[in-house]
């Protein structure tokens, strides 16, 4: 099948078409973070443009090197199917975009999304998109970069606790296992730095783009008094709110809409005070925000 390929530019000349303001003070951590590339080679649907997205994260890929992030995360759902599914095809496309993924020259990290087991077993994806410096097969994890504490947990659970498989599941009907919760809880329990948590789906509400236990993982998290972010993808929309003193960021989907103008990718700042600055590029929003427990946890440090 014929496809135009978007035009990828130098990247310092796509740095500088993007500046953003520089922090006045350099940042603990600075990482960057994409979502929901939904990368597979089919037609557009609606706002979808699904065979764009390698091009997309090409240029993302760039100005994460340029600009020296610490890390890249993926906020889950990568890759996409056809039509009809094909367990085949569907790999393919998870290897294809991985592929270009692997072009950032520092730590890469997975969260799983509801896509990305559309056909697939959550160790199939895993055995093709590996997380750098973690146990090959773990959906939830946790790795400490300047001074601060990431963990990744796993939305993929049906209410009965089991694993999206192979397309057996219903994407309204996400869950935090029970045992993900008791290690969610010991991990915090146990981290001397403040937390900030990756998820796919997301903890802020209620219907079906929501978490179902959200409220139960929320108590999870307010109770440390550690976490100074949730940030999350599933609505490409984006969305911002803040939750007994948590903020949760939820990041614009790279895939929708044609061009690589109409993109979402961006740059996130820990600084030293604990607030976060979202550095957006493209159509990806810019703000900054700052946990209620930050001022607490930098007394501590």
């Amino acid at each position: 099948m014929n496809r135009r390929r978007l035009p990828l530019v130098a990247a310092s000349s796509l740095v500088a078409a993007l500046a953003v303001p520089a922090a006045q003070s350099p940042p603990l951590v600075r990482f960057g973070v994409v979502t929901d590339l939904h990368y597979a080679d089919i037609d557009p649907n609606g706002s979808r443009t699904y065979r764009e997205s390698d091009d997309k994260l090409a240029e993302c890929v760039q100005v994460m090197n340029a600009k020296g992030v610490a890390f890249l995360v993926e906020l889950g759902d990568f890759k996409d199917q056809d039509k009809t599914p094909d367990e085949a095809r569907t790999l393919g496309y998870l290897q294809k975009i991985e592929s270009v993924f692997a072009g950032f020259g520092g730590p890469r990290y997975h969260v799983i999304g509801n896509h990305d087991t559309d056909s697939l077993s959550k160790a199939q994806y895993l055995a093709a998109a590996p997380n750098t410096g973690i146990v090959p097969n773990a959906t939830r994890y946790t790795f400490v970069s300047g001074g601060v504490r990431f963990v990744v947990v796993d939305a993929s659970h049906k209410s009965d606790g089991s694993d999206y498989d192979r397309g057996n599941f219903d994407w309204s009907d996400s869950n935090i296992d029970a045992p993900q919760i008791d290690w969610l809880t010991k991990t915090l329990a146990a981290s001397a730095e403040p937390a900030i948590v990756f998820v796919h789906q997301q903890l802020d509400g209620t219907g079906a783009y929501y978490v179902k236990n959200a409220a139960q993982v929320r108590e999870v998290l307010e109770k440390p008094d550690k976490v100074i972010a949730v940030l999350q993808g599933h609505r490409h929309e984006g969305a911002f709110s803040t939750i007994n003193g948590i903020p949760y960021f939820t990041f614009k989907g790279l895939v929708e809409g044609a061009g690589p103008w109409n993109s979402s990718y961006s740059i996130v700042d820990v600084m030293p005070d604990l607030s976060i600055r979202v550095l957006g590029y493209r159509q990806a929003e810019s703000r900054s925000f700052r946990a209620a427990t930050a001022e607490a946890l930098v007394v501590r440090r």
